[in-house]
């Protein structure tokens, strides 16, 4: 059964950190390029993050750059997003996401989701 289950979510005062970990099992994480995406409250999905199999690649948001720093270990089959200088807007529901074409399949899987909420 693939599972992609998130936490370190919480509440955190303006300018605070966070680390959120998303936990994978039942797949070949190494495989997968692992996402983060957050919604808040009333609005869409806003996409995140990625980091690519290998780690090697990463690429944020321009409402994160700078702030946000997405890793992955491989061998814990685990992907982490640190959180710095945290603002009310990114006050979200943050969910990791697992995604890998092959041979024309697309495989996207989807944690529960963790809340972040930034307000003093």
């Amino acid at each position: 059964e693939v599972q992609l289950v998130e936490s370190g979510g919480g509440m955190v005062q303006p300018g605070g950190s966070l680390r959120l970990s998303c936990a994978a099992s039942g797949f070949t994480f190494s495989s997968y390029d692992m996402s983060w995406v957050r919604q808040a409250p009333g609005k869409g999905p806003e996409w995140v993050s990625i980091i690519t199999t290998g780690g090697d690649n990463s690429y944020y948001a321009d409402s994160v750059k700078g702030r946000f720093t997405i890793s992955r270990d491989n061998a814990k089959n685990t992907v982490y997003l640190q959180m710095n200088s945290l603002k009310p807007e990114d006050t979200a529901v943050y969910y990791c996401n697992a995604d890998r074409i092959s041979l024309g399949h697309r495989y996207d899987y989807w944690g529960q989701g963790t809340q972040v909420t930034v307000s003093s």
